[in-house]
């Protein structure tokens, strides 16, 4: 059997496969809330064949938002448009539904890709006052985020837990907290825009504990049954920066709270960043992830083809392959990669059809009749 295509045991969830849709921000809600774009979106995705689809980053306040377009889970509106959604998925595809839980920080208010990407200062039409651990920008000539203080380390916590109980009853199976790409929990972790001088700051210990504290926040909000665990950033690509060494230390501390699986990215807290792309550039740190941890290893980044993903777990370098924007260009990755593997995918019964006839046993369930 493919390596790929064995089924993968995250906490009380076991998925069919070993293939993971990572969250992919799409910038089109309309005040957090999902509209026509993610009902097509979302449902093209959740008939992949994946084993897992996790939705985008999700804000737990209005200004926890990169843009005004994130998606966001704040509101009894935003869980009710996000209801519509899910029950949709539930309606025509069994694939299990998790959802990133996040806090942009001080990369909050910012126009959105396609029309730049820039900041948008606080003061200007469409913006608002970010927070972060210090008051330092992200990029010079930035406006400064307001530093956070006890309060406000208390709203944000309060914020993740109860994003987390309306994705409790919103039925979805996992909840991955967005701890990397610069955003708020990444902030913490990383020297490079953490200088707090109290407990929150300074030493790697000090630097984890408000990451871990909201952790353990939502770990505790939500049945132990329900997977819970983080996306982090392993390396920051910046000299004096968060390195793979802290990520792997933060891993065990997230292993030892009740952490289902660590889902290892990198970068995003500098524009100083180097990053070294390639074919599978970050699967080195998945490898060193899963040789500090005992808990299942998400791997993604530039892995493209089915049998580079299925050699990265024979290699034992992580458990799961997350595919993003491989799978906004080949919705149907799933699909052949299972044919390449000679696998069993779940597919649509209006799309049996489809099969090739020299992949006769492609679709699980499908019995082809040829008129």
């Amino acid at each position: 059997m493919s390596r790929l295509f064995e089924p993968l045991a995250l906490g009380g969830l076991t998925l069919q496969n070993r293939i993971v849709i990572a969250p992919m921000c799409q910038y089109s809600a309309e005040d957090g809330s999902p509209g026509d774009w993610h009902m097509i979106h979302l449902g093209h995705l959740s008939l992949s064949g994946a084993g897992l689809l996790i939705l985008e980053a999700t804000a737990v306040s209005p200004e926890a938002r990169i843009t005004a377009g994130d998606l966001g889970l704040y509101s009894d509106a935003n869980e009710a448009a996000i209801a519509r959604v899910v029950e949709t998925i539930r309606k025509f595809s069994p694939i299990p539904l998790g959802i990133q839980l996040a806090h942009a920080g001080r990369k909050a208010s910012s126009r959105k890709p396609w029309e730049g990407g820039a900041q948008i200062r606080s003061d200007a039409a469409g913006g608002w006052v970010a927070v972060a651990p210090s008051a330092l920008p992200y990029a010079p000539g930035e406006e400064a985020p307001q530093g956070l203080d006890r309060e406000g380390l208390r709203k944000v916590r309060t914020d993740f837990v109860a994003a987390a109980r309306r994705a409790d009853r919103l039925g979805f199976e996992a909840i991955e907290l967005h701890g990397a790409h610069g955003y708020l929990l990444h902030e913490f972790l990383s020297p490079l825009a953490n200088r707090r001088e109290d407990e929150y700051g300074g030493s790697l210990a000090n630097r984890m504990r408000f990451p871990l504290e909201v952790f353990e926040a939502v770990r505790d909000a939500v049945s132990s049954e329900k997977p819970v665990w983080m996306r982090l950033s392993a390396t920051d690509w910046v000299e004096g920066g968060w390195d793979v060494a802290h990520a792997s230390a933060m891993a065990e501390a997230l292993e030892r709270r009740g952490a289902a699986a660590t889902h290892v990215s990198s970068g995003g807290v500098s524009p100083n960043q180097a990053i070294k792309l390639g074919p599978g550039y970050q699967v080195p740190f998945a490898r060193a992830i899963k040789q500090a941890t005992r808990t299942p290893v998400i791997a993604v980044g530039l892995i493209t083809e089915p049998e580079q993903a299925e050699a990265i777990l024979v290699a034992g370098d992580a458990d799961a392959i997350a595919i993003a924007r491989t799978a906004l260009f080949d919705p149907r990755w799933p699909w052949r990669a299972a044919a390449k593997l000679g696998a069993e995918v779940n597919a649509p019964k209006p799309y049996w059809r489809s099969q090739p006839r020299e992949f006769k046993r492609l679709f699980a369930g499908a019995a082809i009749a040829q008129r």
